[in-house]
């Protein structure tokens, strides 16, 4: 079969999506573009800041998209095969992520912009309230350490074109230095000069692509560095040390990132993250329909992988963020949400990102469909290494050289992983604030250096599978991100549920997102458990005491405790009955509309 009819079906599929079900779902919602939003009635051009529409779609969706929707239908597709991560992709997008994204914005924007969890508290209760904020603050830690440990891996691991030529990691980090520094100044120059945001993208996405160029080129190596230090390391060793550097640095970052002003950082980079997605994406997509090439990887490898793992619910926490994702939520009410102008424009910002999400799933999807089950790639495969190989060879098909296709998609998968972790942060902060009620300068950084501290911890810790051999943290916590993630869009979609349901009393309210949650929380608790079964069997057989098996443990039974008590939070409000802080309960008050 031909990659380029795979493309094409999938891209006709989420179109038609957005032009049929994205209406009926806006009508259901009643978005009226007469409502003053939130970011014109709290206006302060901090948190609160109106954008067009197509500048906040280039936010959102750069923030949302990151590493998920790349490494999720990698890793599904060499485990599983290449045709259920398809299905499960398209199905996903269109029936239950961008259902949920699309609820998420819009329960927000009814809500004063304020975050899932207050609307859960305002339809649920205060301890649901309490939970759900919990679980938010765990679920951002995981995704914070996933994705700090998988960029800084590809800052120190060097690649090749499979014929000799290299593509140094190092390189990408100075293009991703050069890349952090263009937004910096683009934001200053729209803030304090006259530059429009039009020609400022027309001036600064070009000097992106001079950053990624130039990156091969001045390779910042930090695992030279600590050599010069301590000549008695050996490269391997180095590189190693290098790696937990890039972990901290990359933290550290998170932390300033998290409290700048959005002007400065978060909306510049965001609106070049953005191109710079789509360039990508279509990028790919014409070089798949201009360059061919069949499938080569097979459709099904079975219902059970060679690590064990079975196609269900490991095909559902996997991909993850290629077909739905929780944190997707976090951004949708605590940063767009601040930003939408319109209710209207709830459809593109929120249905339609989640639809071109699924497109990056499928391109990246297209990276392993590629690939013979016997080629050298997958020996060791690495999402980011097999993504840039795709991406390249597509790239090639519109005349770009193999080594700067494979650093452009290299630097891209960088880039994107920029535009979530500083997001995360700053979202860890935010929660951090509700729970203690520190609105000043001491909770915005004991929110900050909490959310931004703890994956410190796990990023510089050797972790070992069940032989002994170190394997990335990334990888560790991938499974555990992916259930955590999933299970956070069904307490999403649980809360989103109990608001529509109490303010609209709609039939439709079950099909439409009640099969969504329930979904989504069967697959996630049942991961979740597995998990923990298979953890508890792994610190059973160590011969020594291994403290992140024992966290990993502890953490992964707290997230299904807590959410078993968001579902009986959940039955309560949806009985008409809501507890009181004392325990007790009392009925609750139904509204007459949303």
């Amino acid at each position: 079969m031909s990659l380029l009819v795979i493309v094409v079906v999938s891209a006709v599929l989420l179109t038609v999506a957005y032009w049929t079900y994205g209406p009926v779902l806006a009508r259901l919602l009643r978005l009226d573009p007469t409502v003053k939003t939130p970011a014109y009635e709290f206006r302060d051009e901090v948190d609160y800041a109106p954008l067009e529409p197509n500048a906040l779609m280039s936010q959102h969706f750069s923030a949302i998209a990151a590493a998920g929707p790349i490494v999720g239908p990698i890793l599904a597709g060499i485990t599983f095969g290449w045709a259920p991560a398809m299905i499960w992709i398209l199905c996903g997008c269109i029936l239950v992520g961008g259902v949920h994204d699309f609820t998420a914005l819009v329960a927000s924007i009814r809500h004063k912009a304020r975050s899932i969890a207050e609307v859960v508290r305002d339809h649920m209760s205060r301890r649901a309230f309490l939970l759900f904020l919990t679980f938010v603050w765990l679920a951002l830690v995981y995704i914070i350490i996933a994705f700090t440990d998988i960029t800084a891996g590809a800052f120190v691991k060097d690649g090749d074109l499979g014929d000799g030529r290299p593509i140094l990691g190092a390189g990408i980090a100075s293009s991703s230095l050069m890349y952090l520094a263009l937004p910096i100044i683009m934001g200053i120059l729209l803030k304090y000069t006259k530059l429009t945001l039009g020609w400022a993208t027309v001036i600064f996405l070009p000097l992106v692509g001079v950053a990624i160029w130039a990156g091969q080129h001045v390779p910042f190596d930090v695992a030279a560095i600590v050599r010069s230090f301590n000549p008695g390391l050996s490269e391997a060793e180095s590189k190693d040390v290098a790696h937990k550097v890039w972990d901290v640095a990359l933290l550290v970052y998170c932390c300033v990132a998290s409290v700048v002003p959005m002007w400065l950082l978060l909306q510049p980079r965001g609106h070049l993250g953005g191109y710079f997605l789509y360039v990508a994406l279509i990028g790919g997509a014409l070089g798949l329909m201009l360059g061919g090439g069949t499938v080569q990887y097979p459709a099904f490898r079975g219902w059970t992988a060679p690590t064990g793992e079975t196609l269900a619910p490991f095909l559902f926490i996997t991909i993850a963020c290629g077909a739905c994702s929780g944190f997707h939520a976090l951004i949708a009410s605590g940063t767009t949400s601040k930003q939408l102008r319109y209710e209207t424009d709830a459809k593109l910002i929120g249905y339609g990102t989640m639809l071109l999400e699924g497109m990056v799933a499928i391109i990246s999807l297209c990276c392993v469909m590629r690939l013979s089950l016997d080629s050298p790639h997958l020996a060791r495969p690495t999402p980011d290494y097999i993504y840039a190989l795709g991406i390249g060879s597509f790239l090639q098909s519109l005349s770009l050289p193999a080594h700067l296709g494979v650093a452009f998609a290299l630097m891209a998968f960088t880039t994107f992983v920029y535009d979530t972790l500083d997001v995360c942060t700053r979202l860890g902060r935010y929660i951090i604030q509700e729970l203690t009620g520190w609105q000043d300068a001491r909770g915005k950084w004991l929110g900050t250096l909490l959310t931004a501290g703890v994956p410190i911890f796990f990023v510089t810790q050797t972790v070992t599978d069940a032989a002994g051999k170190p394997v990335p943290v990334w990888r560790v916590f991938w499974q555990l991100f992916g259930a955590s993630n999933q299970l956070l869009a069904a307490l999403t979609l649980l809360g989103v549920t109990v608001w529509l349901w109490k303010t609209r009393r709609a039939w439709w309210v079950w099909p439409v997102v009640g099969i969504p949650t329930v979904l989504m929380y069967v697959m996630s608790l049942w991961a979740l458990v597995l998990m923990i079964g298979n953890t508890w069997r792994q610190i059973q057989a160590a011969d020594h005491f291994v403290l992140v098996n024992y966290l990993l443990l502890g953490i992964s039974s707290a997230l299904v405790l807590l959410a078993a008590m968001m579902l009986v939070e959940a039955f309560i409000a949806l009985r008409g009955w809501q507890r009181d802080d004392d325990g007790s309960a009392r009925p609750l008050p139904v509204a007459a509309s949303a």
